[in-house]
C-alpha cells in the first residue's frame, strides 16, 4: 500500500499556486516530520508497513515483554483483552493506513476540480490561498500539543476514579488497594497516547478538509443541470467520506471493544446500548457526510434555474416542432422519418430529464455503503459476544430469502 507522491518543497512557497497544486493536507505536521526525521517515511513512500510494524513494536510488544519478566501468570489475561488488543493491533494500523487512503482521496478530488475546470482563474486563486492557510494549520504545532494534553487529562481523570484498566495483567495488588503494574502504566503513558495521538490527527486532517469543502462551496462553481452524474459535476465529491471511513471503523471498534468487555465481564446485556448504538451511527454518519450539505444551496439553486431555463428552450423547441408537424404537416409527410427535429427533440428530452433527476446532496452510494459497514462490522464482536454466531448467521440468511 506504498504510494509516490511527487510534492514540492515548502521553501518559499508563499503565495505559490505550482505549489498549491502539489500539496497535501495530510503530509504534515510535528508528529509527521518526527517520522520523516527517523526516516520511518520519506516525502515519496509512507513506508506503511514498516511504519504498521514500528508502531505494535511501541505500542503493544513491551506490554507482552513487561508483562511475562514481571507479572507471567497474566499473559493470558493481556492476550485476550480486547480492549488493548483492539487498539494496538487492529485502530493503530488501521489508522495509520488511513492516512495514505484519505491523502489519496484529497488528492483526488483537487486534481479533478482542477481538470473539470469547475473554477475560473480567479476562483482557482482563492482556492489555492485556502489551501495554503491549511498547510499553516496542519504543519502546526498547537494542534497536536492540544491532542496530547487530552490524552493526558484524560488519563488523569481515569487515574483518579481508578478506571485506566480493568485487567489483572496491568494491576498489582499492593494491600492498600489496586494499583497500575509497569505493564498498566507503559499501556497507559505510551501506547494509549499513540492511539489517541493517531485518532486526532486524522480528526484534525479531516476537520481541515471540511473546512476545505466549505470554502470551495463558497467559491463560484461552475455547474451545469444536464451533467449525468445528476449532481451537476459535483459527484465526485461524493467519494470525500471515503477518506475518514478507517477513522470511523477505528472509533467504532474502540466503542465496540468497551462494550463487548462490558458484556462479557460485567453482565451487561445488547439492549443496554441500544441509544448509544443509533446516537453513534448517526454520530459517525454525520461526521463523514456531513461537509456535502455545504453543496446542497447551491445545487438546489441550480436545480431551479435548470427547470426554469431547459422548461422555456424546451417549450420554444417543442413549439417549433408543434407547428412545423402537427399543424403544418400537410405535403411534408414522407420527410417527418428522415426529419433532423425528431432526433433533437428526443435528445433535449433526455438532456431535460437529467435537469430533473439532479439531485442536490453529492451523496455516492458506495461511500455510504463504505462508512456504514465501517460502523457496522466493529460491531459484529460486540453481537457475537451475547448472540451465538449460528444464531446470528441464520437470522442473515433468512433475511436474504
Amino acid at each position: 500500500m506504498e504510494q509516490r507522491i511527487e510534492q514540492t518543497s515548502p521553501q518559499g512557497a508563499s503565495g505559490d499556486s505550482g505549489f498549491a497544486r502539489e500539496i497535501s493536507l495530510v503530509r504534515g505536521g510535528p508528529f509527521y516530520r518526527s517520522q520523516e526525521a527517523i526516516r520511518l517515511l520519506t516525502p515519496e513512500r509512507w513506508n506503511l508497513g514498516k511504519r504498521i510494524a514500528v508502531a505494535i513494536g511501541v505500542g503493544w510488544a513491551p506490554l507482552v515483554v513487561l508483562t511475562l519478566l514481571l507479572k507471567p501468570r497474566t499473559i493470558g489475561d493481556l492476550l485476550t483483552d480486547y480492549v488493548v488488543n483492539v487498539r494496538m493491533l487492529i485502530a493503530v494500523p488501521v489508522l495509520l493506513a488511513g492516512q495514505v487512503l484519505m491523502e489519496n482521496v484529497c488528492r483526488m478530488i483537487l486534481r479533478q476540480i482542477r481538470e473539470a475546470e469547475l473554477l475560473s482563474s480567479p476562483d482557482e486563486a482563492k482556492m489555492d490561498l485556502t489551501i495554503l492557510s491549511l498547510v499553516r494549520l496542519r504543519d502546526s504545532f498547537v494542534a497536536e500539543a492540544v491532542i496530547v494534553v487530552i490524552a493526558y487529562l484524560q488519563f488523569a481523570t481515569k487515574i483518579r476514579s481508578s478506571q485506566v484498566i480493568a485487567h489483572v495483567w496491568g494491576l498489582n495488588d499492593m494491600g492498600t488497594g489496586l494499583h497500575l503494574s509497569a505493564a498498566g502504566w507503559y499501556f497507559a503513558v505510551v501506547s494509549q497516547l499513540l492511539y489517541q495521538l493517531l485518532l486526532g490527527i486524522s480528526l484534525w486532517k479531516w476537520l481541515l478538509w471540511i473546512f476545505f469543502l466549505f470554502r470551495l462551496s463558497r467559491l463560484d462553481l461552475h455547474l451545469v443541470p444536464t451533467h449525468p452524474d445528476h449532481h451537476g459535476g459535483l459527484g465526485f465529491l461524493g467519494m470525500s467520506p471515503v477518506a475518514i471511513a478507517p477513522t470511523v471503523f477505528v472509533a467504532s471498534a474502540a466503542i465496540g471493544s468497551t462494550w463487548r468487555t462490558e458484556i462479557l465481564k460485567y453482565g451487561a446485556h445488547l439492549k443496554d446500548f441500544k441509544i448509544e448504538a443509533i446516537v453513534l451511527l448517526v454520530v459517525l454518519l454525520l461526521v463523514a457526510m456531513g461537509p456535502l450539505v455545504f453543496f446542497v444551496p447551491k445545487l438546489n439553486r441550480l436545480l431551479r434555474m435548470g427547470i426554469l431555463q431547459y422548461g422555456t428552450l424546451g417549450q420554444l423547441h417543442s413549439t417549433e416542432f408543434h407547428k412545423k408537424w402537427i399543424l403544418n404537416r400537410t405535403g411534408h409527410e414522407e420527410e417527418f422519418l428522415a426529419a433532423p427535429e425528431i432526433s433533437s427533440l428526443i435528445d433535449y428530452a433526455s438532456s431535460y430529464e437529467n435537469v430533473e433527476k439532479l439531485q442536490p446532496f453529492p451523496l455516492d452510494r458506495a461511500s455510504l455503503v463504505a462508512v456504514i459497514l465501517a460502523v457496522a462490522i466493529p460491531m459484529l464482536p460486540v453481537v457475537l459476544a451475547e448472540i451465538p454466531f449460528v444464531t446470528v448467521l441464520k437470522g442473515l440468511l433468512s433475511a436474504v430469502k
